[in-house]
């Protein structure tokens, strides 16, 4: 590890003398001035990890100093020390963004501290982080090895999550590769429960399953519909839970977060099921039989999620809310954003207002989608950092904290997650099956059955029946499902893409999180 070269500033810098070689036998390098004129030139010539700053000095003041280091190198670390306890002093060098603030008179070890936190934090975060997560990783594995019912698989996932979000910030490659290896541990064995549980969750005479898409609203959202407060739904499209931890911040700054919990999504975990369902708060089989000129399926002509407000209309009616004021508006491009934005106050008039964004939808056009993603979303930690960094400048970002002073309710969630697919597995089909590549439906399907979860009889799914003999295959963890003509362009061109429909953590358990205003 380099030696930290560490810039003190002081008039009286003979004072600091025994400081000074206390750093010095703590391994640092200490370059000393003793205005704030010579300081300044010394940043611009030289390197320095850590500045040490007098406030009161003859010349120019600590906090002037403190501004001209900023104008030259604006990450550099600034410990202001002064005598002045003023709050105005404080406040203005807080403003300036200095990283730390000492009072005179300094003893050494204070100093120490302060500069152990800006230099070694990230080396002590990383090795606290994988000691940690070794102690946790023979938790988990037993875990994984028992036999888990659907809430303790969700609360796996989140700690999954949770540990994956840390190592990220550790910088351990080696600690990664555990990691993904235990994740993908625990998407074999949860396969292996979902194939074991889900016909009996979606079944007719079901009396224990989790919460679902199609009971989402009824169990999550309308509960907390509430006289002359505006109740807010806001649905991301594609969201997965740790994509959510990522703008959870965001978020944190203007409401106040009350439940953070996740939900399964409905298999095929694709937006014309799973979102179709929310709305409906039924099956797509059921949806099929009650709306059979709007339900289209996969191989119909049409556009197949143009009915939500219509399906979300008659799910109020039945649940007994049909006279309440509710809004629904969808938002696919960046002008039906800014549209949002101009109308959010109208909307404060209604009891219930449901927004639908399309996350992936405004990143690109369809047509360049893929490449698009692949070139800023090639791995899970730069897709969360592209989610952030898109809501924290998204149109519903600026809605939001349009009325974030207002007295409202607010529900965010999400349609289905995405997985990042890495190897590809062959089916053949007729040229009826649909092109998915985490899912397919079609006659005759031709696969190898230890790479999906098939249903001979969609019904079983709670899902229509396209064509006699028509059968549904998802696939497993980081699988996609490819037909044999052209394979090869397909399997290169698809892998480490985010894709959804199939049978994964990170499409099925995502997020629901109930906030208000602080």
């Amino acid at each position: 590890m380099s030696i930290a070269k560490i810039l003190w500033v002081d008039d009286e810098i003979e004072s600091l003398n025994s400081q000074i070689m206390f750093l010095e036998n703590k391994g640092y390098q200490v370059q000393t001035k003793t205005n704030g004129f010579d300081a300044v030139e010394y940043v611009k010539e030289n390197i320095v990890d850590v500045v040490l700053l007098d406030e009161t000095m003859p010349g120019i003041t600590g906090l002037q100093t403190l501004q001209q280091i900023k104008e030259i190198n604006n990450n550099l670390p600034v410990v202001l020390i002064t005598k002045n306890e003023a709050e105005n002093i404080m406040d203005e060098a807080i403003g300036s963004q200095i990283s730390d603030y000492l009072i005179k008179p300094v003893n050494p070890n204070q100093v120490w501290l302060s500069l152990k936190k800006l230099i070694d934090n990230k080396r002590l975060v990383a090795e606290k982080t994988t000691s940690a997560y070794q102690q946790e990783f023979n938790s988990l594995f037993m875990a994984l090895n028992g036999n888990l019912n659907y809430q303790e698989w969700m609360d796996i996932y989140k700690k999954l999550v949770y540990w994956e979000l840390e190592i990220q910030k550790s910088d351990s490659p080696e600690m990664q590769e555990v990691f993904f290896s235990q994740k993908q541990e625990a998407n074999t064995e949860f396969f292996k429960f979902i194939s074991k549980n889900y016909a009996s969750w979606v079944s007719p005479k079901s009396i224990d399953g989790p919460i679902m898409s199609h009971n989402l609203l009824k169990f999550k959202v309308l509960p907390h519909l509430q006289k002359g407060v505006p109740l807010f739904f806001v649905l991301i499209d594609n969201l997965r839970f740790d994509q959510w931890k990522t703008i959870q911040p965001i978020f944190a700054e203007s409401f106040r977060i009350h439940e953070e919990e996740t939900f399964y999504s409905i298999l095929p975990t694709a937006t014309q099921y799973s979102r179709n369902a929310i709305f409906a708060g039924m099956l797509p089989i059921e949806i099929e039989k009650q709306f059979s000129s709007q339900w289209k399926n996969d191989d119909e002509e049409g556009g197949k999620n143009l009915y939500e407000e219509d399906f979300l209309r008659a799910n109020l009616k039945k649940m007994g809310k049909g006279d309440i004021r509710f809004s629904y508006t969808k938002i696919t491009n960046n002008q039906d954003g800014q549209k949002l934005v101009d109308n959010m106050h109208n909307l404060l008039q209604n009891d219930f207002n449901v927004i639908v964004y399309n996350f992936v939808d405004m990143l690109s056009h369809a047509r360049t989608e893929m490449e698009v993603l692949k070139e800023l979303a090639g791995d899970e930690t730069s897709y969360r950092s592209l989610t952030a960094s898109w809501f924290e400048h998204s149109p519903l970002h600026q809605a939001l904290k349009k009325v974030a002073e207002k007295n409202i309710n607010l529900i965010v969630a999400t349609d289905h997650g995405s997985t990042r697919v890495k190897s590809a597995v062959k089916v053949i089909g007729d040229k009826q099956t649909t092109a998915n590549l985490r899912y397919k439906h079609g006659r005759n399907l031709n696969y190898e059955p230890k790479d999906v979860l098939a249903f001979r009889d969609p019904k079983e799914a709670g899902l229509p029946v396209p064509n006699v003999n028509s059968s549904y295959i998802f696939a497993k963890g980081d699988l996609f499902l490819c037909y044999p003509n052209n394979y090869n362009h397909f399997v290169n061109y698809y892998k480490n893409t985010f894709q959804h429909g199939g049978v994964s953590l990170e499409e099925m358990i995502i997020p629901v999180i109930r906030m208000s205003t602080k």
